[in-house]
Order: structure tokens, then sequence, then C-alpha cells
């Protein structure tokens, strides 16, 4: 008698471990591609190299504010090309395992990210605006790595890990202004690069 309500406890317990596995599931989004973060950190790393090329050519005293308007697009275009290719290789990925691509999960990892990353948006334009050049790299890296962690409670648990990365390396580019473009590469790209690569053979292949 006690062996059978002890079977029976294991099993009730086995059907709310398996209901509460699938309740996390569906309110997380868990179709997010490794390989897009690899493509974005290339985007970043190639923005990068054009920025710096920019940057290396102004010679002449006022080149500096065509610069920045040349940078913002370069920026504006590697976010344009990460997050349609996010969105595209995420929704291949969701396809290919029968899961739903716009969901509870996504929806709540959109909105979660979105305020950090509007936020940031905003006061970086506002740096610009005031001239204040210097620290524009680290304010989009610590907005961002405050989005990723966010984020990250509606997606993988390893998003967290990078997002407080990016923000304890902005911290380090506002100490050190004038190198903003290389911890932009790294935050952006370098860093991307390696958490896609490691999120892709653990998640993708």
């Amino acid at each position: 008698m006690n062996k059978v309500l002890l079977m029976k406890e294991k099993d009730i317990h086995a059907e709310i471990s398996s209901i509460r596995d699938l309740m996390e599931r569906s309110a997380k989004f868990i179709s997010l591609s490794g390989l897009s973060g690899v493509l974005a950190g290339i985007y970043a790393l190639i923005g990068a190299g054009i920025g710096y090329n920019m940057l290396h050519n102004s010679s002449y005293e006022g080149k500096n504010v065509v610069s920045i308007t040349q940078l913002l697009i370069v920026a504006l275009a590697v976010l344009i090309l990460s997050i349609g290719t996010a969105i595209w290789l995420s929704f291949k990925k969701a396809k290919k395992n029968g899961q739903q691509f716009w969901g509870t999960g996504s929806k709540r990892l959109l909105v979660n990210m979105a305020i950090p990353l509007v936020s940031g948006g905003l006061f970086t334009f506002i740096l610009i605006y005031h001239g204040h050049y210097s620290i524009v790299a680290a304010t989009t890296l610590i907005f961002y790595g405050m989005a990723l962690v966010s984020g990250s409670h509606y997606t993988y648990s390893a998003v967290k890990s990078l997002g407080i990365i990016q923000i304890l390396l902005g911290l380090l580019a506002a100490f050190v202004p004038g190198y903003g473009l290389i911890f932009w590469a790294i935050g952006f790209g370098l860093l991307h690069i390696i958490y896609g690569t490691i999120m892709y053979f653990k998640y993708d292949s």
C-alpha cells in the first residue's frame, strides 16, 4: 500500500514538474539564434573598422562633425542588419523546431528590452546634441547591457551574463574616454561572436 502511494506521489511530482517546465518554456523565447549573435558581431566589427577609417581620415578641423553623422549612419546600419538577421534566423529556427515565433515569450522579451534600449537611444542622441561624444560608446554599452539583463528573464539565462559583461565594459569605457570605438568593437563585436558561438553549439547544433 505504501509503495503504491509512493509511486503515485512520484507520478504526481513528475507531472507537476512537467507542467512547470512546459509553462516556463511557453513564457520564454527559446528560438533565439546563436548564429545571429555571431553575424551581429561580424557586422559590428566591420562597422567599427569603417568608423576607424572615418576618424583616421579626418585631417582638418570641422570634419569631426561630419564624421559623427557618418558614424551614426554606420551604427544605424549595423543595428538594422543585426536586428533583421536575428529576426530572420530566429524565425527559421522556430519554424524548424515547430515552435511559435511570435508568442508570449517573444512579446515579453521585446517589451522588457525595448524600455532600456529606447531610453538609451534617446539619451545617446542627447549626449551627441550637447557634444559629449567621448562617452557615447560607453552609454550604448551600458544601456544595451541593461536591456539584455532585463530581457534575460524571458529567454536563455546566458543572456544575463552577457548583459552584465556589457555593463561592466561600458563603465570601463566611461573611465577612459577617447577609446570608445575600441570598447564598442569589443562589446558589440567580439563578445557577440563569442556568445553567439557558445549559444549555437549549445542550443542550435
